[in-house]
Parts: C-alpha cells; sequence; structure tokens
C-alpha cells in the first residue's frame, strides 16, 4: 500500500480516527482492516469506485450500524465509552436527500436547529450566515419542493453546519448536479475547512473533486489501498495523473486513462 504521510512534531490530533474496522453483510465482506485519520483544518477525499464501501464506512461513523472490529473515535473519543454522545461535534451530508420537500428551507433548517439544543434566535443568526456563505439567503423562505438539485444539496450543507461541527462528513455530495454547482461546491467545502479549522471526510469517485493539498485514501473492494497526499501517491504508483495512479491502484485498465 502507498503511503507517503507520517507523523512528525506539531501535529494536531485527528478530529476521526478510524483503526483496524472491518464490516460484513452476512458472508459478504464489505470493509477489511481499514485505517485512516481525518485532521482539523483540512479535507480527507476518500477516493474510491461505487460499490469500494465508502458508504458502509460513513454508516459506521454516524453510527446507523455497529462496527463489529476496530475502534472509530470522534474528537478522541469512542463510541465503546461514550456511545451516541460522539456524535455531537459531527455534521453529516448524505448521499441521499434528506430535507421535508414540505417545509421551506427555514423551517427545515429550524427543525435541526432544536435537535440540536439551539435557541431561535441562535439558529437563526447561525442559519443566515450559513445559507449566506453558500449563496442561497433569499431562498430561505421558499419550499425545499421548489428549489433544484444544486440548491437542495446546499442548503444541507448548511444545515449540517448549524452546530459548529469539529468533523463533517459528506457522502458523495455532488451526485447529479452540473459542473458550475459542483465546482462552487468543492470550492466552498475546501475553504470552509481552512478557515473554519473543520476536519472534513469527503467521499468521493470524482477525481476532480480532490485538490492537491488534499489528504487522500483510495479504497477499493473494502481495503485501503493507498493513504497519503496526492503528489506522493502519483509517484509511488509511478503515475503521471491522479486518475493514472487510481487506475492502477483499483486494477483498472490504466491504457483507459485520457490524456
Amino acid at each position: 500500500m502507498a503511503e507517503s504521510v507520517s507523523g512528525a512534531a506539531g501535529t494536531p490530533e485527528p478530529v476521526l480516527s478510524v483503526q483496524n474496522v472491518s464490516y460484513w453483510y452476512g458472508a459478504k465482506q464489505a470493509l477489511d482492516d481499514v485505517s485512516f485519520d481525518v485532521y482539523p483544518g483540512r479535507v480527507t477525499a476518500l477516493l474510491g469506485p461505487n460499490g469500494a464501501g465508502k458508504s458502509t464506512l460513513f454508516s459506521l461513523i454516524t453510527r446507523l450500524f455497529d462496527a463489529p472490529t476496530g475502534r472509530i473515535e470522534i474528537d478522541g473519543k469512542a463510541a465503546a465509552e461514550w456511545g451516541f454522545k460522539i456524535l455531537a461535534p459531527l455534521g453529516v451530508v448524505f448521499q441521499q436527500p434528506t430535507l421535508d420537500l414540505d417545509l421551506t428551507v427555514r423551517q427545515n433548517l429550524r427543525y435541526f436547529a432544536s435537535l440540536r439544543g439551539l435557541g431561535r434566535k441562535e439558529a437563526d443568526t447561525r442559519m443566515e450566515k450559513a445559507l449566506a456563505s453558500l449563496d442561497m439567503a433569499e431562498r430561505i423562505g421558499e419550499k425545499v419542493r421548489a428549489l433544484n438539485g444544486g440548491h437542495r444539496r446546499r442548503v444541507e450543507i448548511a444545515r449540517s453546519l448549524l452546530h459548529s461541527p469539529k468533523l463533517l462528513l459528506l457522502d458523495e455530495p455532488t451526485i447529479g448536479l452540473d459542473d458550475p454547482t459542483r465546482d462552487a461546491i468543492v470550492r466552498h467545502i475546501h475553504k470552509l475547512a481552512a478557515t473554519d479549522n473543520i476536519g472534513v471526510l469527503w467521499a468521493t469517485h470524482l477525481f476532480d473533486e480532490v485538490e492537491s493539498e488534499d489528504a487522500l485514501v483510495v479504497i477499493n473492494k473494502g481495503r485501503v489501498v493507498a493513504r497519503g497526499d496526492v503528489a506522493g501517491i502519483e509517484k509511488e504508483t509511478g503515475s503521471t495523473s491522479l486518475a493514472e495512479a487510481f487506475r492502477r491502484l483499483t486494477g483498472d485498465r490504466v491504457e483507459e486513462v485520457a490524456v
């Protein structure tokens, strides 16, 4: 396995630590001894083909499932000791939309804020700030049903940030969106990680969503096959691009890479 990142003096503690996690659906193994860390202030891209185990991993981190082996820590705390309390610093945007279509943007966000224990005044201030940063402030009174896919996704991102999370999980957040909307969301999340010191785990199968400064975890058939930075993984695999490195690591035919 290619790995080009090592610990260094002064490195902050990870906001997410996944250690030796495996998972099975009956006799089918979906994850096999997966380990990696996510650090504050940086995007970690979880890059893998469809069916590689990315969504299963997110389900374990968010405790939709319990991991039968290994250990998952969020902000230094593990479920074995803290239960669902470990999810307090976590913001999530799942692959499938989860907004109530018949409520307005404001109503959706206020409902989530109340679940997080935020008062009305504070919630309104935070939602206005989050929506403004995503160019959605003027749509706060619209019903979600009237919004297009890109605008709905921006609302979900705004919702995930209301409680000022330390860790943000994004599971294929740009699927079905047009390229300008995808690019805008990618830029916004990278800026957000840096300015708000949030650790971001971004699951994707799209190479152009991974930026050169990102930490990178490549997963294939439930196993981590590379971990490090983009330049290091390209060098380790003897590749001239991330797309070529990915194909080498996942066993796809390198000659299919567009030049």
